[in-house]
């Protein structure tokens, strides 16, 4: 029998004064490569921070090593430039010294799923109340060029001059196979869609994983055009919208039914098929949520990109602080000085 602890963990104090998006522009020069969809995602956060309630100086962004990792500098928020893949780490360690703060980890399919792949699962299963946006450009785009472990199979680049012979990394999958609590999919030359995902990341309560699909026009351009541009998305982008069919195309004339657990496409034109017989998204439905991840590399199959997954399970930080609460209830406070001086000491000569 599982015993669910309360949260006890309050969010931050909401500010004093109204922010702009212009309050969260630091004073630094914006060094990413004319072009870059970094951009984009920046302008998004900055544009929806004002809108969380949360100060500032309460706010924290955290990166690793790689492109994305330049995020903290551009913010005028508290932030820290890690080592390579310890992002998530070092976010988990800040969240639970200090609960209170609101915690971002931006990070890249390199950084985040390559060197730093076993902190990433660990901060998901654990699901300590940290946003996670991980910049996926199929790429490693800082050392120029090089296959990382979302690039498709037979990529050729610099370090696999014969094509790649790893099978990538499904980001959403992963996080699903973690224990994920919210896990989603988004694109940066959607805007207004990334805006929502973000601003629903962050008013989750554990952690929130964002995959972003980010254009890398120097070294993998147009990975992602098919999605992105106005003459294929429709027929290639598959909106996830809780409590909705899952209907595409730009006729909305094709959607998304389930053959056994085989999700497939139907053509809602000729009348053997209707709305009724299609998918209903369920954000709350984990087993839903693995096959709608399972489409990604489908290639008869449109792209799904929203939230997949959105459940309430306590957070670690939550737990935590109970335990200590119960401790200190029973045995009191405690004296560091005391127990370093206590049980057996030597004295050396």
């Amino acid at each position: 029998m599982s015993v669910l602890v309360e949260e006890v963990v309050s969010k931050s104090e909401p500010p004093a004064a109204k922010y702009t998006a212009k309050d969260f522009q630091s004073d630094q020069d914006v060094r990413w490569c004319p072009g870059c969809g970094d951009y984009s995602i920046l302008a998004q956060v900055q544009r929806i921070m004002p809108e969380l309630n949360v100060k500032r100086e309460n706010t924290v962004f955290v990166s690793g090593i790689g492109c994305s990792s330049r995020f903290p500098y551009y913010m005028d928020t508290y932030g820290f430039h890690s080592i390579h893949g310890r992002a998530t780490a070092i976010a988990s360690g800040l969240k639970l010294a200090r609960p209170e703060l609101s915690v971002w980890v931006v990070t890249g399919d390199g950084d985040g799923l390559s060197i730093g792949g076993n902190h990433m699962i660990h901060l998901i299963r654990r699901n300590i109340d940290i946003n996670v946006m991980m910049f996926n450009n199929q790429i490693y785009g800082l050392t120029k060029g090089q296959y990382s472990p979302t690039s498709e199979f037979g990529k050729v680049t610099k370090s696999t001059p014969m094509g790649s012979i790893d099978y990538p990394f499904n980001p959403a999958s992963l996080a699903l196979g973690a224990s994920g609590t919210f896990v989603a999919r988004t694109m940066d030359r959607d805007p207004k869609h990334l805006q929502q995902i973000i601003k629903r990341a962050a008013e989750h309560k554990g952690t929130s994983f964002v995959e972003i699909y980010q254009n890398c026009n120097v070294f993998n351009d147009g990975a992602f055009f098919t999605l992105t541009e106005k003459e294929s998305r429709d027929e290639n982008v598959l909106y996830l919208e809780h409590g909705k069919p899952l209907v595409f195309g730009k006729e909305k004339d094709k959607g998304i039914r389930l053959d056994g657990f085989t999700p497939t496409v139907v053509s809602l034109k000729d009348g053997k098929y209707s709305v009724n017989d299609l998918i209903i998204h369920d954000e709350n439905n984990s087993t839903l949520a693995f096959i709608l991840a399972n489409m990604t590399y489908n290639h008869a199959l449109p792209r799904p990109v929203g939230i997949f997954l959105s459940i309430e399970r306590p957070t670690y930080e939550s737990q935590m602080t109970r335990q200590i609460q119960v401790a200190i209830e029973k045995r009191g406070k405690g004296d560091l000085e005391k127990l370093l001086g206590s049980g057996d000491t030597w004295t050396i000569q």
